[in-house]
């Protein structure tokens, strides 16, 4: 009996799943949160034109793309893409379309550009 199961997420059963707040017009939907040193899974839902900026991987990071569009300084991946990210590597993600994402990280990614906070 598996720990935890979502159903139909490749056909849309994402849609009826509820997301909280991740980063600015990003949303998320924890599967499995991290919990000590075991890898955490969820599905982001980005919005249309959201974005994470530059990001560290500490550890591996796969993707799988469920609706739309998700994009890094290497392409554009659509529905059905799986992307792998190993540990040491850099990119900042978007979306311009809007996306849902099933992805699992072995680690938290480290930030390393924050956006400028708009001025008064």
């Amino acid at each position: 009996m598996p720990e935890t199961t979502r159903d139909l997420l490749t056909s849309g059963g994402w849609k009826e799943l509820e997301f909280g707040p991740f980063r600015d017009d990003v949303t998320i939907h924890w599967i499995r949160p991290f919990e000590g040193d075991q890898p955490g899974v969820a599905l982001l839902k980005y919005g249309a034109g959201a974005s994470v900026p530059r990001h560290r991987h500490s550890g591996l990071e796969t993707i799988l793309v469920l609706d739309g569009i998700q994009s890094d300084e290497a392409g554009n991946y659509g529905p059905g893409s799986y992307i792998v990210n190993a540990p040491g590597t850099e990119h900042s993600v978007w979306s311009d379309t809007g996306c849902v994402v099933l992805i699992q990280w072995d680690r938290p990614v480290k930030i390393l550009e924050e956006p400028a906070k708009p001025g008064p």
